[in-house]
């Protein structure tokens, strides 16, 4: 039932916004104040279907819309996430919990994503050759593949959803869109952008509900050849399995266990500040966090004591209150989650040097906050250093050299992202090539990364697929080689092959 004053929300399918067939419901909540923010459709199998339906339709006609207006479309939707960035930054601190900055740079990500890939439909370059053969051109093109199932996580509501739906789009695919259960306005404000913007009925849908039921059935669906996907490990891993007995292109893009390398020689003050953004930026809610810190010997302890310092002075509260640095976390069992690691990392034999607890009163109390913490005298191998948290969790260990930094960095089984902070350019460069990770930073922490470049991991942190710049483009399209005989003959190739002349 919906609660009194509070707006009731629907699916978007082949251009309309209808109720779920059962007409079961689900309710958005603010992480830091309780309040109900929206009431939504718990949808069924039967309208991923439909969804899918409307979708499959509208791909016959938008894949021979020429690309450059289907970008033309992107363009105005991204003008119109410039105009709308306040009120867009404004619910996304209320729904996910983010910091008025944080979340304004949330939406600022999709502007710029959506702007770069309006560009590559004017490009979307494809190659040519000089054949073996005489009178003969050959070239390879790209093609839109069909529906794309677009599965988002809740830390980046607006930003991910646009890493996946610009691309699929200005390559011809159409959408069912899936967002999170925590943040379905934001994906629904999201998707009335799009409709704003002239996008044809069906080329975008959007069905909110559970994982297990919308988003398996997208996985399973024999219409959808597309499936990209953000979120756990567990989860991909089942994503993967239900996609593979279809042949399905799957893009998983999951989990992190990220390190900061701090060098003796290095800019200490400078590390601190990206140790502080990267391990507690969105309280430590990013694929990209620093949850591992890994410090030379010798400034180790003053490391310790400038994080420490710093920590314990970032303000906590409601991100739309002025001066808050730290906001909620997601949910109950995320917080629950984070504050079962502190007796974990405890009983393993980290030091606690801060925070390490559920932070109340001051207004806390119906929200979902945790403070800072830090751990240290923790040993590569231990639980803290190995797992992924998910919160404003960061654990220090020690390292003699570049080599056991390299080698304690590369020590979990993921690999999205890394940093070292160092002024010798030698020890820079091994990091560059021997942290195994997709993504590396130089003086800098290990979140920031930009949409005109690739953006995954290696190891389990996904399936070798890309994100943003024109890598992204590989996974939305296929390759096409095209030969165009005018020989006016048959010519077989590797066998009528024109002897080269001798030397």
């Amino acid at each position: 039932m919906a609660t009194t004053g509070v707006k009731t929300y629907r699916n978007y399918i082949g251009g309309e916004w209808v109720d779920a067939v059962g007409g079961e419901t689900f309710e958005s909540t603010n992480p830091a104040t309780g309040e109900t923010i929206g009431v939504f459709p718990k949808s069924t199998e039967e309208d991923v279907d439909r969804a899918v339906e409307a979708a499959k339709a509208a791909y016959e006609g938008w894949r021979l819309v020429p690309a450059p207006k289907r970008a033309e479309i992107l363009f105005r939707v991204a003008q119109r996430f410039v105009d709308r960035k306040d009120e867009l930054t404004e619910l996304m601190v209320q729904e996910m919990g983010k910091v008025r900055a944080e979340a304004g740079g949330d939406v600022q990500e999709a502007i710029d994503m959506t702007y770069y890939m309006a560009g590559e439909g004017r490009r979307m370059f494809g190659h040519t050759t000089p054949s073996e053969m005489p009178d003969k051109f050959q070239m390879s093109v790209r093609q839109p593949v069909g529906v794309v199932g677009a599965i988002t996580p809740w830390n980046f509501p607006i930003a991910i959803p646009s890493w996946k739906i610009a691309p699929a789009l200005v390559c011809g695919d159409t959408v069912v869109f899936k967002p999170a259960t925590d943040t379905p306005a934001l994906g629904e404000r999201f998707v009335e952008i799009f409709e704003e913007a002239g996008l044809p009925a069906g080329v975008l849908n959007i069905v909110h509900g559970g994982g297990a039921t919308v988003g398996e059935r997208l996985v399973k669906h024999p219409d959808v050849p597309l499936i990209s996907l953000t979120g756990s490990r567990e989860v991909g891993v089942k994503t993967a399995q239900n996609g593979a007995a279809l042949l399905k292109h799957v893009h998983l893009e999951l989990g992190g266990k990220n390190a900061i390398i701090v060098m003796d020689d290095a800019d200490l003050d400078l590390a601190v500040d990206g140790i502080l953004w990267s391990a507690f930026g969105t309280s430590g809610q990013r694929c990209t966090a620093a949850s591992r810190v890994i410090v030379g010997t010798k400034v180790y302890d003053q490391v310790a004591s400038k994080l420490v310092e710093r920590a314990e002075k970032l303000t906590i509260g409601y991100g739309l209150d002025e001066g808050v640095e730290i906001g909620p976390v997601i949910n109950k069992s995320a917080l629950e989650k984070i504050d079962s690691y502190t007796g974990i990392g405890k009983d393993e034999g980290a030091t606690l040097l801060t925070g390490g607890e559920v932070a109340t009163g001051n207004g806390l109390d119906q929200g979902f906050f945790y403070r800072p913490t830090i751990f240290g005298d923790v040993e590569p191998d231990m639980r803290i250093a190995q797992e992924e948290i998910f919160g404003p969790t960061t654990a220090l260990i020690r390292a003699s050299d570049i080599d056991e930094a390299i080698r304690a960095a590369n020590s979990v089984e993921f690999g999205l992202s890394s940093s070292i902070f160092t002024r010798d350019v030698n020890k820079a460069f091994r990091a560059m090539r021997d942290l195994q990770t997709g993504i590396t930073y130089v003086n800098a922490g290990t979140i920031g990364a930009e949409v005109h470049l690739p953006f995954g991991g290696t190891k389990q942190t996904g399936n070798g697929h890309r994100e943003a710049g024109q890598a992204a483009l590989d996974f939305y399209t296929e390759w096409k080689s095209i030969y165009v005989d005018y020989s006016g003959k048959l010519q077989r190739a590797q066998i009528d092959v024109v002897e080269s002349p001798a030397p």
